[in-house]
């Protein structure tokens, strides 16, 4: 039985959308034909080498003699150039006697190493085989920016080097791929990787390829999924490929009511599945949480997470790196690429700080069972005045240190009987969290607003602007409370001027949607917002 593939490039046995339909087929044997050296780019996990493979033997077909290596093996020897060019051309002599059935590299790349030193052997193998082979030479070579510096400036060089003698005494095209763009890569001083024609990024899934991957599930099973379902994987995802299988996945084969092929899928499989996804923390989220540690993508998350949505200081190649990674969108607006890793960077911040809680959930549940989440946020008060300041020291992200530590508290608390949902407000310092939690009888919904106070802020302009914010929230979501904390990051000031809590009335202005404040009275559809000052 087919299934849903979350490992290594597609195989007959998988759901699939076919790879050369994810790339305009007809331009890129066309850059191949124009002897053009290009590169293809795709963050980790997005069918890079499905796609590889399948162009690889689609030029076979043609008039070409088309090999793929995967070079990621010389990623081990980092200190020894020699050792990693023989992984190198050892990768390409067996994939050349593999799929071509070629053992010319295997006959000759020994003495080229030996004769030429590993910062020209690639080059002359190459270079030897171009001029015997009988039709021109086309190398994809994968995984090519996960070598070590010395050894990709290496590799880049012996490419440039050798590619004025295209075709017939080198390889007609080089395809380089991976997830970083080498276009303009500096393999010396003042000079950079420059014979490369152009740059593909390979897209996420649309929502049309979403649904043909699905249509194969109920092909296969007779199992359909819910229009609602459909677009809950697309809305969740933002079409990143290996989160797509994941979630279809998850809702099919883990799900024990999901396997029962008479039972549509419906958004509730695919919302839980989304929950147990994250909770269980999968290598490819693994994987994000390592990329989290470096510096340049600190310079971007750490104010994202804050709220801070107006970065005009961070780089273009920070911006360009980061879209390259998949953590921002792919238009280049500097939002999270999709709403499950709004979820998951978040959590993964606040996982130290979270191991170090323990919280009895039952102390802030009410006799029905609901949550009573100002008492919660209360108990946070206390916990956040004796441990903003080793949390804040401790934490490399130290724009968003207040909502990471907020969010690793509540969730010790809500993962008991509830979930936690976040999203990225529209005006600068602000982030929304929504709680959903399981009663007794039924379910509550509340929301979070955070803001920052800066030493610059008026407080009470602050907090009359987040008090509306949170009424339309709140509105919007249908809670039945709105809550709004503010964190005041000033260190003139005391505990004691930044520790309060108060309430605000708020009530629909007269036809019209916004909300405004007031003083007296009560009338129906008032609301309540309770301030927490930290």
């Amino acid at each position: 039985m087919r299934h849903f593939n979350t490992s290594g490039p597609v195989r007959p046995e998988h759901y699939q959308i076919p790879p050369l339909s994810r790339i305009a087929l007809p331009q890129t044997v066309q850059l191949v034909q124009q002897s053009k050296y290009f590169v293809l780019h795709a963050p980790r996990q997005s069918g890079k080498t499905s796609v590889l493979a399948a162009l690889r033997d689609e030029l076979n077909q043609r008039e070409f003699r088309a090999v793929y290596l995967d070079v990621e093996g010389a990623r081990a020897p980092a200190g020894d150039p020699g050792q990693g060019m023989r992984v190198i051309l050892k990768e390409l002599s067996n994939r050349a006697r593999e799929i071509l059935e070629d053992d010319f590299p295997e006959r000759h790349w020994r003495r080229a190493l030996e004769e030429a030193g590993p910062f020209w052997a690639l080059n002359e193998t190459l270079g030897l085989w171009a001029t015997a082979s009988p039709m021109p030479l086309v190398v994809l070579m994968d995984e090519i920016d996960s070598l070590p510096r010395q050894m990709l400036l290496s590799v880049l060089s012996q490419l440039r080097a050798g590619y004025d003698r295209r075709p017939k005494h080198f390889p007609q095209s080089v395809i380089l791929c991976g997830v970083r763009d080498v276009m303009d890569y500096p393999i010396d001083t003042g000079s950079s990787f420059n014979i490369v024609d152009r740059s593909l990024r390979l897209g996420d899934f649309s929502e049309a390829e979403v649904r043909d991957l699905v249509r194969q599930h109920t092909e296969e099973t007779g199992q359909p999924f819910t229009d609602a379902a459909i677009h809950e994987v697309w809305a969740a995802t933002g079409g990143q490929p290996w989160l797509v299988n994941a979630l279809a996945r998850e809702a099919c084969f883990e799900e024990e009511s999901g396997q029962d092929r008479s039972r549509p899928i419906t958004r509730k499989e695919i919302t839980a599945g989304r929950e147990r996804l994250i909770l269980r923390r999968p290598p490819h989220f693994r994987h994000i949480a390592d990329r989290l540690k470096e510096e340049r993508v600190r310079r971007v998350i750490d104010p994202i997470v804050a709220g801070w949505t107006r970065l005009h200081s961070v780089s273009d190649d920070d911006r360009r790196y980061l879209r390259d990674l998949g953590l921002t969108a792919s238009n280049g607006d500097l939002e999270i690429a999709n709403p499950i890793y709004r979820e998951v960077i978040p959590r993964i911040l606040a996982s130290s700080a979270e191991e170090r809680m323990r919280h009895d959930s039952t102390h802030y549940r009410r006799p029905d069972g609901g949550l009573d989440v100002s008492k919660l946020l209360a108990g946070f008060q206390d916990f956040f005045r004796e441990n903003a300041e080793w949390w804040s020291r401790e934490s490399a992200y130290r724009e968003s240190a207040a909502q990471v530590l907020l969010l690793a508290y509540l969730h010790r608390v809500v993962n008991d009987g509830g979930q936690i949902a976040r999203e990225y407000g529209v005006g600068p310092g602000r982030t929304d969290l929504r709680i959903a939690w399981q009663t007794n009888g039924g379910h509550q919904v509340f929301v979070i607003e955070c803001k920052v106070r800066r030493s610059r802020d008026g407080l009470e302009t602050l907090i009359e602007d987040g008090i509306l914010q949170t009424a339309g929230y709140a509105a919007g979501c249908g809670a039945e409370e709105g809550h709004l904390v503010v964190f005041d990051q000033d260190p003139k000031r005391s505990w004691d001027e930044k520790i309060f809590c108060r309430e605000a009335r708020v009530r629909r202005k007269t036809d019209a949607a916004e909300w405004e404040i007031v003083e007296d009275g009560t009338e129906p559809g008032d609301r309540l917002i309770s301030v927490w000052g930290m």
